[in-house]
């Protein structure tokens, strides 16, 4: 059997991870014994982790054009390497196909499709001299197709989008030990989805901590076992 690779010793950089799911997953992260480079907008709002330097907060807002590149950059800074990236951070917010306004989806592009593709461009050099870097997009069923008419088309629009990155890095990276996914979970029990008309009811939802779980796994997969997507649901569907 191949032997999942250590946790010791592998610096792991995560976006949004001062809340909802990417708290969830730098706790579990922490917990398994991952180092963390965590990237937020505000490093002055940081989780209660133990681990002095096995944990460092850094600024990163995806909306900024060059947040992504200091952000790897202190990472590998401060921890010496970098060995995986998680980009989790992303926004909802409503956009219909009859919308005039585009802000909403201008918005939604910056952070779920721009973000991720210039934190990999910066990290994929360290993910290479890692030679078994890891990374893990957080995309979403909504990535996969368009539920039904309630679903919501801009972010749909940008975790497709999303998709098409992952694929891409899976390309570029492989060769030199990078595995790439798309983690597409249905709806998770946060904030991001409060409110929103067609999505999973409360009692329905994945808890934070289940996707935590799966990351963690993803990251520690040997080079042998590469998911290129995992889709998981919380509703039964013809096609996923």
């Amino acid at each position: 059997m191949e032997a999942l690779l250590p946790a010791a010793g592998r610096v792991v950089a995560i976006s949004g991870a001062g809340r909802g799911l990417g708290a969830a997953i730098a706790r579990r992260l922490h917990a398994e014994g991952f180092a963390l480079a965590c990237g937020v907008r505000d490093p002055a709002r940081r989780l209660a982790l133990d681990g002095g330097a096995r944990v460092t907060w850094h600024r990163y807002d995806a909306t900024q054009p060059d947040s992504a590149a200091a952000w790897i950059e202190g990472a590998v800074a401060a921890h010496g390497r970098l060995d995986a990236l998680v980009n989790n951070a992303g926004i909802l917010k409503r956009f219909t196909l009859e919308e005039e306004d585009e802000s909403a989806l201008d918005e939604m592009w910056a952070v779920n499709v721009k973000g991720p593709l210039r934190a990999i461009r910066a990290a994929m050099p360290h993910l290479r001299a890692a030679r078994h870097g890891r990374l893990v997009n957080v995309a979403s069923t909504d990535g996969k197709r368009i539920r039904d008419p309630s679903a919501p088309v801009g972010y749909a629009m940008s975790k497709h989008a999303l998709m098409a990155l992952t694929h891409a890095a899976r390309f570029a990276g492989h060769a030199d030990g990078v595995r790439v996914t798309a983690l597409c979970p249905g709806a998770i029990e946060t904030d991001l989805i409060a409110g929103l008309p067609g999505a999973t009811p409360g009692p329905g939802r994945l808890k934070p901590e289940t996707v935590a779980e799966i990351v963690c796994l993803l990251l520690r997969l040997p080079d042998q076992a590469h998911v290129a997507e995992l889709v998981v649901n919380t509703r039964l569907e013809a096609m996923l």
